[in-house]
């Protein structure tokens, strides 16, 4: 007999009263038992309170942060390209950079591009004239290449009908011509549903592509490294963040000071887009310990690494330290004056290139007067872009000849053809021996330049060897079995560089390198040493930043190897003469402009437009001298002459061609149809070419 179905009496148990009703007499639940109405009220708070802890978890808002940004990218690359083709369709650019003119007191620039604008509409009209017109020309094209169609393949049916005696052929190839048509609109039936599958999927992601490229999502969506998550720094924050670096020296005696240590600090000053502040360190603390631990004392601050800067101060024991407001070095960079302003001009000798900003928001312009210049730095991250900018600057200079050897090949500096003498384009070893003799005869034009008379001026001579790496990487080796590469003693190349090193600027003869990846291999001591400009973008380890800017400046605290790969592309630490470096610092960080493709085609466009001006010259001078004649005269049996040679002779001939450049040779020849080509990646010029414009002109002066 089971027991568990009896009932079992309820012994009397006290009362309770019910607070809600005080004096009421409510008889208490038995023991055992459980009040019904609390079970869902407390499975209730545990869903609550899980729900809250996994929508309160840092994973869980990472993953609502990374849904939302890769959303936002999508409608923010829908919005930048709106604004792309509203800009390209409308004269809001130009509107745009008008009043930014204006609101500068730029009064010319203003005006010019109010110009454009009214270009622009002209241009907009004539477009929309010609599509009103376009319907119509387009049927009668249609009909025109129908009738001719069929014509064609009626006439071809006759011949083979012709040929094989037999009628049926006359429509043999229009019934063939039927069948391919036919079979067209059955693959493109085929496709067509797999198109309008996929097409609004690669929509998204070039709308994805273009959003993510613009960052076009709220700041609270951004990865932790573009958010601004900083706070201002007050002098409090500055002795904590330096007294809790993992010095235990440095704490000991911040604890032990009176004052808490604000006696280590200078005034915290604003300094462009940040702040800057001195701070002298205790006996027995090096400014190497402090330095060597950035990235805490970054994160001390509230600031990402790359936005505190760390250097020696000028006095003893001293360090300075820049950091930036939070977000402000991943802005872009503003576009480059040589972009903005269609009127600006070079002066080689008393000017300044514009770089591009400092960290500190300042513009750095950098002298290139008779400097040699080196930028280095890791594949991708802007070198060729950087080292361009200024070369385009340099070219306003009517008076300058380039030079310019491009390893790579693949057209970054095809937009000075007809600017520069020589321009070698080609990776091979072929192209590495046409740039080891394009340096080698830079080296002769200097010899012929230092054995002139005293007081003789020479117009600026600039060799550009961009992916200098290639060269001296280069196995090739000439007829005489002397290499044109490499990086020892024998290779030609590095000869040539040493030379223009050591006697080049003296006469106005400077080379430009710009490499990959600074090893003793790809770039010789000898070579990066010669340089009075040396910059180096992205690096791997603190050794190539050493050997591409030097020591000393490296253990100041320059860093080109703590830039981020990716991030920082085209900001680079420079050091050097021509650098306006403030007083006390041995190197500055520039974030460098960027000048596409086609901008830079537009810079040398007018670069050429200004060189080729006829050269300014009195009535009794240009009288005196027939530049056609004694261009043949100084040829003399020669073929062909290099243009420099022949301005070289020209000189000899008579002074009134000293200050003549290449382009002056240029415009004075191309009316006559004599004017220089390129044969062997050199400008020349033909002796049968000026013959043929000297006997052309006595006919017709007959």
């Amino acid at each position: 007999m089971t027991v568990e179905n009896v009932p079992v009496p309820v012994p009397a148990v006290p009362v309770s009263l019910n607070k809600a009703s005080a004096g009421t007499p409510v008889p208490a639940q038995a023991a055992g038992t459980v009040l019904p109405t609390h079970a869902p009220r407390t499975r209730t708070r545990r869903v609550v309170r899980g729900l809250r802890g996994v929508l309160g978890h840092e994973y869980t808002r990472a993953l609502a942060r990374t849904s939302a940004r890769h959303a936002l990218y999508v409608v923010g690359g829908g919005r930048v390209l709106t604004r792309r083709a509203w800009d390209s369709r409308t004269t809001a650019r130009h509107e745009r950079f008008a009043r930014a003119a204006e609101a500068a007191g730029n009064t010319e620039l203003a005006a010019d591009w109010t110009d454009r604008a009214h270009q622009f509409r002209a241009a907009r009209h004539a477009r929309r004239m010609d599509l009103l017109a376009a319907p119509q020309r387009l049927a009668k094209g249609a009909a025109v290449t129908t009738g001719s169609a069929a014509g064609a393949l009626l006439g071809l049916g006759a011949l083979l009908a012709v040929a094989d005696g037999d009628p049926g052929m006359i429509l043999a190839p229009a019934a063939a011509a039927i069948d391919a048509v036919r079979l067209l609109v059955a693959a493109v039936a085929l496709v067509w549903d797999l198109g309008v599958v996929l097409a609004p999927w690669l929509l998204l992601a070039a709308l994805w592509v273009v959003g993510a490229r613009s960052q076009a999502a709220p700041a609270w969506a951004l990865p932790r490294t573009l958010r601004d998550d900083g706070a201002p720094i007050t002098p409090s924050i500055v002795v904590t963040a330096v007294r809790d670096l993992g010095i235990a020296t440095l704490r000991k005696a911040v604890t032990a000071m009176g004052d808490a240590g604000a006696a280590m600090l200078s005034p915290i000053v604003t300094a462009g887009c940040g702040i800057e502040v001195e701070v002298s360190l205790p006996s027995g603390v090096s400014t190497e310990e402090v330095m060597s631990r950035r990235r805490k004392l970054a994160e001390n601050l509230g600031r990402h690494e790359h936005e505190v800067h760390v250097t020696k101060a000028q006095a003893a024991r001293t360090v300075h330290i820049w950091a930036a407001d939070s977000g402000a070095l991943d802005e872009p960079v503003p576009a480059s004056p040589l972009v903005t302003d269609p009127g600006l001009t070079a002066d080689y000798k008393n000017g300044r290139a514009p770089w591009g900003p400092d960290l500190r928001g300042d513009l750095a312009s950098v002298s290139l007067y008779q400097r040699h210049v080196l930028i280095t730095g890791l594949s991708n991250q802007g070198k060729t872009a950087s080292l361009r900018a200024l070369a385009l600057w340099l070219a306003l200079d009517r008076t300058v000849e380039f030079r310019i050897g491009d390893l790579k090949g693949i057209g970054d500096w095809r937009m000075f053809t007809g600017l520069a003498t020589v321009l070698i384009e080609g990776p091979t070893d072929d192209h590495v021996a046409d740039v080891t003799v394009m340096a080698e005869d830079a080296v002769d034009e200097m010899n012929r330049r230092l054995l002139a008379p005293a007081g003789t001026s020479f117009p600026p001579l600039v060799i550009i060897v961009d992916e200098a790496q290639v060269a001296y990487g280069s196995a090739a080796v000439g007829e005489d079995k002397r290499p044109y590469g490499g990086a020892k003693a024998t290779s030609r190349y590095f000869q040539a560089v040493k030379k223009i090193h050591d006697q080049g600027r003296a006469v106005n003869v400077t080379i430009w390198e710009g490499t990959q990846d600074p090893t003793n291999e790809n770039l010789p001591k000898r070579s990066r040493e010669g340089n009075h400009i040396r910059a180096a973008l992205v690096l791997g380890t603190e050794a190539q930043a050493k050997m591409a800017l030097g020591e000393t400046p490296v253990d100041k605290g320059a860093a080109p190897h703590k830039l981020r790969q990716g991030f920082d592309k085209g900001q680079l630490v420079a050091v050097g003469e021509g650098i306006p470096l403030p007083a006390g610092q041995s190197f500055m960080n520039i974030r460098t402009h960027f000048v596409d493709d086609d901008e830079a085609k537009e810079i040398a466009e007018r670069a050429k437009e200004m060189r080729n001006a006829v050269p300014a010259s009195t009535p009794e001078e240009s009288a005196e001298r027939d530049t056609l004649a004694d261009v043949a005269q100084v040829l003399g049996s020669d073929e062909r002459v290099r243009t420099q040679e022949v301005l070289h002779r020209l000189i000899e001939l008579a002074d009134f061609y000293r200050e003549w450049s290449f382009a002056d040779l240029t415009a004075a020849l191309a009316p006559f149809g004599a004017g220089p080509y390129k044969s062997n990646g050199n400008q020349t010029i033909a002796r049968t070419r000026v013959l043929e414009a000297l006997a052309e002109r006595e006919n017709d002066a007959g």
